[in-house]
């Protein structure tokens, strides 16, 4: 740790990073390029003299302000927003556009999605990404990369969450510069010739290739879907059972081309390749044969944004081991990071990037702590016992960010990690020997049938795995505040069992000491909030009221559907409460000084005592509501998703006339009262 605290580009990818998230957050440069690239300039000339008149504390203070503004410029760099060109400069009312489909995303239950580059707005060639959405239909054509398709349907902004804690789909597109979308019917865009060469589309043809003459050897829907993850990085045609199993089991890495299948392929070439080393610059030409074949691998796995970060990843590691120097993995590591994040710095943001190294980081630092433990004599229980290990670390590494992520636990992801990944080198090499003769149509069925049983033995195991939930720690509620403290405690123990100094041990309780403060904290601002919201969900209807670490559910629903809403789901979650059912038949109720009607399909809200309430309208009542205003007189109306667009059209203009607030969840999100 310390020598890598002393390389210098470790340092500079700090500031990197540093520089990407203020560009990202704050738009700290809203300037043009000429300015951008004259700061740069000026950079330059003050750390030449810098250096020529040897004053060496101020040279590295300017050099790291140096590499923040080049985050901060790479960032700017790669939006297209900051360009003349950008798609959205030239659209108007009535414009007509050209999209290019860039990436064929998993399918909706409504629509085919596909992420697409605007390429031209009316005569005007231009830039940037936007979500297509195609309404499902079994005449509609299935789009492929490559293909262009002629639309005048006017774009509409992603939009925000509608309920508190509920995944940010916006928020995530953002960090992809998307910020678009569009929704088509078969009959509103003409498809054109395709687009000119481009690498992602000849890789999307050879894939097809590829996935055709798999087609021929009667694999089952999940043994295909299976092999087309594991082997060609399309995940499109996984079912949501099945995802959700290997999600369960801990094993979903298995199923995404990762730093754990480069890695595994990059040992395989390293053995293949080893006799070069004999030769005269054998290892050179070895390196550069494994470099080539990997980056080949990535070609036809749709050099996807995690296929490339894993093989550039091991490219580095792979050039790194050819100097066989020590900590040269770590400096690998440190620089493929740089690397990356100066070529696509919104990978910063990609959960894929953040697990992927601090996997790794995991595995280089810790496990070796761990497999020092205890050294078996006999050698299956020695490679048992470091494969062990390894999960381990990997799983420390990640289980703070994780826990953040996808609040869950799988207990017995040791026992999957040690069944499947030992074989995983074997699947791997099989299914490319399988993808090879199936595509020179010289494939044995008997050889195919193998294969197939092999995945679906590996399928059914991870459902097996899956399905011990009393395993399956679900509903971990942990902060980004709390999941650092967690890694400053994580790096602080490793400190401490590397060397126990004073110095060492006094920062480890310090770290803890951070991390007791942080839940301390964390606990009395959730056992002093209080609130109570109207949650937004389709056709349904059901209301919260919080005090402290209760929330008090309000509905109709059966108790168990309801439990199992996400957007009750989420809130429980994000702030780390409990749920219980209240009545559900009360239509006056009361929060703090506030009293609330409930108005559904019977209709009725004449009560007597009730004065200016708010009304909750649910389940579309046929109601007149100048009546009920000029009756009630309400501070408010809120309307939830329970109620028929056509009714909140009518209510809104009704409230506007009478000068009534009006709250829609469909529009304006979840209603949250708090005091």
């Amino acid at each position: 740790m310390k020598k890598l605290l002393e390389y210098p580009p470790f340092h500079f990818l700090v500031c990197l990073v540093i520089g990407i998230m203020l560009q990202f957050y704050i738009q700290v440069w809203r300037y043009s390029f000429i300015y951008l690239g004259s700061l740069l300039l000026v950079f330059g000339v003050v750390l030449f003299f810098l250096k020529r008149l040897q004053k060496r504390k101020i040279f590295s203070v300017v050099s790291l302000l140096l590499f923040v503004f080049i985050g901060v410029s790479t960032t700017y760099i790669h939006n297209p927003k900051n360009y003349t060109n950008y798609y959205k400069h030239q659209l108007t009312d009535d414009s007509s556009s050209v999209l290019t489909i860039q990436k064929v995303l998993k399918s909706g239950n409504y629509y085919t999605r596909y992420l697409t580059e605007v390429s031209q707005v009316d005569t005007t060639k231009t830039a940037g990404t936007i979500l297509l959405n195609i309404q499902k239909d079994s005449l509609s054509p299935i789009l492929k990369v490559g293909n262009r398709i002629f639309i005048k349907t006017p774009f509409k902004e992603l939009i925000t969450p509608l309920n508190p804690h509920q995944f940010d789909y916006k928020q995530y597109l953002a960090k992809q510069y998307v910020y678009h979308q569009v929704f088509l019917s078969k009959q509103e865009f003409k498809q054109l010739n395709n687009a000119s060469f481009s690498l992602i589309a000849l890789s999307a043809s050879i894939r097809e290739k590829v996935q055709t003459s798999l087609k021929q050897y009667h694999f089952s829907n999940d043994e295909f879907a299976v092999i087309n993850a594991l082997l060609l990085g399309q995940r499109q045609e996984i079912s949501k059972e099945l995802l959700e199993s290997y999600t369960n089991a801990g094993a979903i890495h298995i199923l995404a081309i990762s730093g754990l299948h480069i890695g595994i392929l990059l040992l395989l070439l390293s053995y293949v390749f080893k006799p070069m080393e004999k030769l005269p610059n054998g290892i050179l030409v070895k390196t550069i044969c494994i470099v080539l074949l990997l980056w080949s691998f990535a070609f036809i796995a749709g050099l996807s944004a995690s296929v490339v970060r894993a093989v550039t990843m091991f490219t580095f590691v792979a050039i790194g081991q050819s100097f066989k120097r020590k900590k040269m993995i770590e400096y690998s590591l440190i620089s493929s990071m740089f690397f990356l994040l100066l070529i696509k710095p919104m990978f910063l943001f990609d959960v894929g990037f953040q697990l992927s190294y601090l996997a790794v980081f995991g595995i280089v630092w810790v496990q070796p702590l761990l497999y020092n433990l205890w050294k078996p004599k006999l050698w299956l229980l020695d490679k048992g016992w470091s494969l062990f290990t390894v999960s381990i670390a990997a799983q420390a590494g990640i289980l703070p960010i994780s826990l953040y992520y996808f609040h869950q636990f799988p207990g017995l992801f040791i026992l999957s990690n040690l069944i499947i990944i030992p074989f995983l080198g074997s699947i791997l090499l099989f299914g490319i020997i399988i993808i090879l003769l199936a595509t020179l149509n010289i494939l044995p069925q008997f050889i195919a049938n193998i294969y197939g049983f092999i995945i679906s033995t590996m399928n059914y195991f991870v459902d097996w795995i899956a399905h011990q939930e009393d395993f399956l720690l679900k509903e971990i509620s942990i902060s980004f505040e709390t999941m650092l403290a967690w890694y400053v405690f994580i790096i602080f123990l490793y400190q401490a069992c590397i060397r126990k100094t004073y110095k060492n041990v006094t920062l480890l309780l310090a770290s803890i000491l951070l991390l007791q403060g942080i839940y301390f904290y964390e606990k009395f601002q959730i056992n002093r909030k209080s609130e109570f919201i109207v949650f937004h969900k389709s056709r349904h209807s059901f209301y919260g009221k919080r005090n402290g670490k209760e929330l008090s559910i309000i509905s109709s629903l059966n108790k168990t559907i309801l439990h199992q809403q996400k957007p009750i789901q989420s809130y429980r979650i994000g702030e780390h409460v409990s749920s219980k059912i209240v009545d559900s038949t009360l239509a006056v109720f009361s929060y703090k000084s506030k009293q609330f009607l409930i108005v559904d399909s019977v209709g009725i809200y004449r009560i007597n005592g009730l004065k200016n309430p708010i009304v909750l309208l649910r389940n579309s009542p046929k109601i007149n509501l100048n009546r009920l205003i000029t009756t009630l007189k309400p501070q408010q109306i809120i309307a939830d998703g329970s109620n028929y667009k056509s009714y909140i059209t009518r209510w809104r203009e009704t409230c506007y006339k009478q000068k009534t607030p009006f709250w829609y969840t469909g529009q304006n999100g979840a209603y949250i009262l708090r005091e």
